[in-house]
């Protein structure tokens, strides 16, 4: 018998960025859990192939085409996301992007899409989110995915670490801010996973050379290896937990 704790039926989840990748291993955690899913991404024909993978759960499946780095139109899609669903009761903010170039000649208009993307995205949604928690009064789940990124020195990529370490920190005054209202707020940190984002690593002989090595389990991590973790965050399970990073990257930052 599964343990009823982890049962997310009746649960309503939104995962910005959930139509691949680690966003959509969440997704499917989620949804074969029992939870409706309400999936934010800025590709139509992504959103669409993300909804067919999900309906197979037979739960309620959305998807809405938002770009996070808009204030407005991450209120707007909240609107009629609770609108459909009625409710929010997990909010994933996972949409993310990265970019790198050498420090001294790092392009301003790069720095600030990655910025307006990772960090000011999940601002703006958690804002939203929080605010709709508060109001109906019965608790919440805010969970962020930020990334090794803002524990090691991430050469060339300062911005992209930037904006993960600020998720961890804002992650953590959410917690104890909005504890008054029974809403929890945790970090999820991966190492290297295979995602669209990494695809260009994935394969190359010598960075998986320099890299698989420190990894103690010797693999890159796969999107379903974070459904898990989703769902223990979502659930009753971890109404006492909050304001922690769980760091799911095979042991990377502990060799």
């Amino acid at each position: 018998m599964t343990y009823k704790q982890f049962d997310l039926t009746g649960k309503v989840a939104l995962i910005t960025g959930g139509n691949s990748g680690i966003g959509l291993g969440m997704a499917s955690g989620l949804a074969e859990a029992g939870a409706s899913i309400c999936i934010w991404g800025t590709s139509k024909e992504k959103n669409i192939s993300a909804k067919k993978i999900l309906d197979k759960f037979g739960t309620q499946i959305i998807s809405f085409s938002c770009d996070v780095s808009n204030e407005n139109e991450v209120n707007d899609v909240f609107l009629e996301t609770v609108k459909i669903f009625g409710k929010v009761d997990a909010c994933f903010a996972n949409a993310g992007v990265g970019g790198s170039a050498e420090f001294a000649d790092f392009p301003t208009d790069l720095w600030h899409k990655i910025i307006n993307i990772n960090l000011n995205g999940t601002f703006y949604t958690f804002r939203a989110a929080s605010r709709h928690m508060i109001d109906r009064g019965v608790g919440g789940r805010l969970i962020a995915t930020s990334s090794t990124a803002a524990i090691h020195g991430a050469a060339r990529s300062e911005a992209y670490a930037a904006s993960k370490g600020a998720i961890i920190t804002m992650v953590r005054g959410l917690a104890v801010e909005l504890a008054r209202y029974g809403i929890t707020a945790n970090s999820i940190v991966p190492g290297w996973v295979e995602t669209a984002m990494t695809s260009p690593r994935v394969g190359d002989p010598k960075f998986e050379d320099r890299v698989m090595k420190r990894v103690p389990l010797r693999r890159w991590g796969k999107p379903e290896d974070f459904a898990g973790i989703a769902v223990y965050l979502a659930s009753d399970a971890s109404s006492y937990q909050t304001g922690e990073e769980f760091v799911i990257d095979g042991g990377y930052t502990r060799f």
